[in-house]
C-alpha cells in the first residue's frame, strides 16, 4: 500500500489549502473525504447550467489582500456585491441596516432624521442593564428595527425566543448612516466563476483522494499510511466524545427548481417573520449571472442539531467552550495530528479566515 507524508481528513477549504501548499512543497498528499463529492460545504454543482450552492450561499469576502490573491490565482473571481433584502408582512427592507432601510421604514431622508428617531425609541425602552437579547437589541436600535429586522430571524436561527437568550449574542447592530447596500465592508468581494467546487479542484491537483471514506471507521489503517494526519473534522468526535459532544445549531436546506426565469427580485431574501419557517431564500443563478429559461432556490431552515446531522454553528457559550478547551488539551497531546478547520476548532470561520488560518499552519508546518 502506497504510504504518504500527509494525510488529510476532509476537502473542505481549510484541508483543501493545507493541501495545496504541501504538494507545492513536494509532499506526498491522500485526501480522504466522507462525503460522496469535494469541497465540503462550499460544495457547488452544476444544474441547469447553474451552479447551485449545495449548502447555502457563500459569497467569499475579505480585506486580506495576499488571500485574495491566491484564491484568485487559482480560480477567477466575479465582483459579486451581496446586498440582501429582508421580507416583513409584505414590506422588503435593504439589508445591512442603512439609510435606505430607514428611508423604507419611516420615510426619512437624511442622517440627522434617522437618528434621532432611533435615539427616541432607545430612551422611549429605558433599558440601563440588558438581561436578555430582546432588551439588549432594544437598547441598541429601538422598537421598529428590532421588531421587523431582528426579532423573528433570530429566534428562528437560535430556535429560542429572543427574551429566552442571553444579551452577549448581540454585542452590537451595525448601523449605516448613509445610502450603501453592499453587506459586507472588505474591500474585496466575490464568487468564483465555474464555482467552488472549481476552486477546490485546483487546490488539491496533484493529491490522491478518496471519496465516501469515513477517517474515524478506517483510523487505524489510515494512520499507518501517512507521517502526519491534518484532521479537519469534529474534535469531539476524534475523542469519542470521551468529555461529552459539543453543542451546535444545525441547517436544513430545501432545493427547488422553478419553471421561469427568476423566482424573486434579489440573490437573498431574508424572512423575519416567525411564522415563516425558513430563515432565507437564495436564487443561486444572480451568484454568477448564470442564463438559464429555468431558475433554482433554495430555502433554508434553522434545526436543531442532534448526531448525525451536520454541524454548522458552534454553541459558543461558557459551558461548550470550557468543554472544548478538554477537547483541545488531548489534542495538544498528539504530536502527529493537527487540529484544523471550523469543527477541529470549534469556531465559525468565514472563508477568508480558513484559508489565512490554513496558510500560516502549513507554514508553520513547513518551517517557513
Amino acid at each position: 500500500m502506497k504510504h504518504y507524508d500527509y494525510l488529510i481528513v476532509g476537502s473542505g477549504l481549510y484541508g483543501a489549502t493545507f493541501a495545496h501548499e504541501l504538494l507545492k512543497a513536494g509532499k506526498s498528499v491522500l485526501i480522504v473525504e466522507k462525503r460522496d463529492h469535494i469541497a465540503g460545504n462550499i460544495y457547488t454543482k452544476k444544474v441547469d447550467n447553474i451552479d447551485v450552492h449545495i449548502y447555502g450561499a457563500h459569497i467569499f469576502h475579505t480585506s486580506d489582500e495576499e488571500v485574495w490573491n491566491y484564491v484568485n490565482d487559482l480560480v477567477k473571481f466575479n465582483g459579486f456585491i451581496n446586498s440582501p433584502l429582508a421580507y416583513y408582512k409584505g414590506e422588503y427592507y435593504h439589508m445591512p441596516f442603512n439609510m435606505n432601510t430607514f428611508h423604507e421604514m419611516w420615510g426619512v431622508n437624511t442622517p440627522e432624521e434617522a437618528k434621532a428617531i432611533i435615539e427616541a425609541q432607545v430612551k422611549a425602552e429605558n433599558i440601563t442593564n440588558p438581561k436578555n437579547l430582546e432588551e439588549q437589541a432594544l437598547s441598541l436600535v429601538g422598537r421598529d428595527i428590532y421588531e421587523k429586522l431582528v426579532k423573528g430571524y433570530t429566534e428562528k436561527q437560535w430556535g429560542r425566543r429572543a427574551t429566552e437568550l442571553p444579551a452577549f449574542i448581540i454585542k452590537r447592530l451595525p448601523l449605516r448612516f448613509e445610502y450603501n447596500n453592499n453587506y459586507f465592508n472588505d474591500t474585496y468581494q466575490g464568487i468564483p466563476i465555474g464555482g467552488y467546487t472549481l476552486l477546490i479542484q485546483r487546490m488539491i491537483e496533484g493529491a490522491d483522494l478518496r471519496l465516501n471514506c469515513d477517517y474515524l471507521k478506517n483510523k487505524a489503517e489510515l494512520d499507518s499510511i501517512a507521517d502526519k494526519i491534518v484532521y479537519t473534522g469534529p474534535i469531539d468526535e476524534y475523542f469519542d466524545y470521551k468529555f461529552g459532544p459539543l453543542e451546535y445549531r444545525s441547517l436544513r436546506f430545501e432545493i427547488e427548481k422553478h419553471n421561469k426565469e427568476y423566482y424573486q427580485k434579489n440573490c437573498v431574501i431574508n424572512y423575519n417573520e416567525y411564522e415563516i419557517p425558513w430563515t432565507r431564500i437564495i436564487e443561486h443563478k444572480y451568484f454568477e449571472d448564470d442564463k438559464s429559461p429555468v431558475t433554482i432556490i433554495t430555502k433554508e431552515y434553522p434545526d436543531n442539531y442532534e448526531l448525525g446531522k451536520e454541524r454548522y454553528y458552534a454553541i459558543n457559550d461558557e459551558k461548550n467552550n470550557s468543554l472544548y478547551l478538554k477537547y483541545k488539551e488531548e489534542a495538544n497531546k498528539l504530536n502527529n495530528v493537527i487540529f484544523g478547520g471550523r469543527l477541529a476548532n470549534y469556531k465559525y470561520f468565514d472563508m477568508d479566515d480558513t484559508v489565512r488560518k490554513a496558510l500560516d499552519d502549513v507554514r508553520k508546518e513547513l518551517g517557513e
